[in-house]
């Protein structure tokens, strides 16, 4: 199961040095006779966000949009959770999961969001929530397990764009109208 680890030992530790007036064996981690404190560990699951803007994408365009993306790891380890937020947006068509490391374009791996019509206007709010499991992974995580998107995003290989479309060729004539992806945050 793909989870960080978060231990508790040092803070365990500040807590034992102030019951034993700050033994040596109390300062270093370790079990202090007699003192029900002891370090312990916490298993929580991965918890990871990013700001989406237009300068982030590749190329970076000159757009007042941005969002917010957060995922959320289950327990088991066997699905996310994630909530996308977009604001002064216009013709959202899709969003997606990308592989792909800072300054460079790579396959999309999971949709959040699409595809919508191009042309629909406004957006400033919620655009998607939703959970991934393993049947929604596309393009190179496809028939790959959950974990393989999670350590995708642990390694920071992985970002989030929303792509924006009104229509009217030709494509990339500014805010509202970039079909690769308008803003882009990094996970």
């Amino acid at each position: 199961m793909d989870v960080r680890t978060l231990c508790v030992a040092g803070v365990m530790t500040m807590a034992c040095s102030a019951c034993t007036q700050g033994t040596p064996a109390a300062l270093s981690g370790g079990a202090v006779p007699g003192n029900p404190l002891t370090p312990t560990a916490i298993t929580i699951p991965l918890n990871v966000g990013t700001h989406l803007k237009g300068q982030h994408e590749t190329p970076p365009h000159d757009t007042q949009a941005q969002g917010q993306a957060i995922f959320q790891v289950s327990p088991d380890g066997l699905s996310v959770s994630y909530r996308l937020i977009a604001s002064d947006i216009d013709n959202v068509v899709a969003s997606h999961i990308h592989r792909g490391v800072v300054g460079v374009p790579g396959p999309a791996v999971v949709f959040l969001y699409g595809n919508a019509a191009p042309g629909a206007g406004r957006h400033d709010g919620v655009l998607a929530t939703g959970t991934l499991t393993a049947a929604n992974l596309i393009g190179p995580l496809a028939g790959q397990p959950i974990s393989a998107l999670v350590a995708l995003i642990e390694s920071g290989e992985a970002y989030v764009n929303v792509h924006t479309n009104d229509g009217v060729d030709p494509p990339n004539t500014g805010p509202g109208d970039f079909p690769a992806g308008e803003i882009r945050g990094q996970l």
